[in-house]
């Protein structure tokens, strides 16, 4: 007689590598939904300097587009044309960029972003540092005319200088800024003053973000401790110094903390990965930045601090993490 056949044992625990947790978003959606929420910044940098901004940035998604595919065949990284990562990157760079720069500047940026900010390492995922930063930094470095000449807003008085307000703040001092923002730092945050296509609207920024909280593409301990570092350092001086320094309101909504703290500052890839290590990351951001607007050569320090605590990152990850499950915490007698 035979015998009958044996059942295959069901599995009812799968053994595996981290992570264990799993979602139904791919890298497309994730890139996808960032592109959704940067579309009110867009909006607000199109108000403002109209045809400028549409040129600024169509020529960086297309030209980070286009280098996408070339080092993608060249380097043959992982990572797929239509992730709309080289499009996250592309419009990240225009908003780090002026609206009157020239052609050239704007794919010299896309190439370094592209190369030396992303391929150069493997790939989407294998970067250290933000791409778009690192070509913002080296523009700057490289052209820093060019980086920083604001053309006027559309709705600004020809009278106006188009120095940007921490421009003003760093080269001619409280009195002349004040005289600027018409004596409330909160007119930063509907973005009616130069600067770069992110640097205008931080109100259109933080409307961005919440639909990234919602998503659950971004959590809260970044951004909160770079904004409020900023806020608390910035304060304890003006405090000290009301005559020399400006509020903590006005560094706040001047220059590109939001974009920085909310859109650059967050990158999965180049970020910690505990909730610690993110507090502290965002605390040396918040750090780094306030403490070259009050005393570097730069009136802008965001792209210099998160590329900075980039590099910290491995290191944040390796002591800045949950004791492992089980484990026992040893007490002293």
């Amino acid at each position: 007689m035979p015998e009958p056949e044996k059942s295959e044992p069901i599995a009812l625990l799968a053994v595996g590598p981290s992570p264990h947790l799993a979602r139904s978003d791919d890298t497309q959606r994730i890139m996808l939904s960032v592109v959704i929420a940067l579309v009110p910044a867009i909006a607000a940098s199109i108000v403002f300097f109209g045809f400028d901004s549409i040129r600024v940035l169509a020529l960086t998604i297309a030209a980070c587009v286009v280098f996408e595919k070339v080092f993608l065949k060249l380097f043959k990284n992982e990572g797929r044309i239509d992730d709309w990562s080289a499009v996250v990157t592309g419009i990240l760079l225009a908003f780090n960029l002026p609206a009157s720069s020239p052609w050239w500047l704007i794919l010299t940026g896309s190439l370094v972003a592209m190369l030396l900010g992303k391929h150069i390492y493997g790939g989407l995922g294998h970067n250290p540092f933000n791409p778009a930063l690192i070509a913002r930094i080296f523009l700057l470095i490289s052209w820093p005319t060019c980086m920083t000449s604001f053309p006027k807003t559309r709705f600004m008085a020809d009278g106006i200088s188009s120095a940007t307000p921490l421009g003003i703040l760093k080269t001619d001092g409280l009195a002349k800024l004040q005289a600027s923002l018409g004596g409330s730092p909160f007119n930063l945050a509907l973005g009616n003053v130069p600067g770069s296509l992110g640097e205008i609207s931080a109100l259109a920024i933080f409307i961005g973000a919440l639909y990234l909280f919602y998503k659950g593409y971004i959590r809260w301990h970044i951004p909160a401790a770079f904004i409020g570092t900023v806020f608390a350092f910035t304060g304890i001086f003006y405090l000290a110094q009301p005559e020399t320094y400006a509020s903590p309101v006005f560094h706040v909504f001047a220059g590109g903390l939001f974009l920085g703290a909310f859109f650059m500052a967050t990158d999965m890839v180049t970020t910690p990965i505990t909730s610690a290590g993110m507090l502290l990351f965002g605390f040396g951001c918040g750090l780094i930045t306030s403490v070259i607007r009050l005393w570097g050569g730069y009136p802008e320090g965001v792209a210099f601090s998160i590329l900075i605590m980039n590099a910290f990152t491995p290191l944040i990850d390796r002591y800045v993490k949950p004791a492992r499950f089980g484990k026992i915490k040893s007490r002293k007698p």
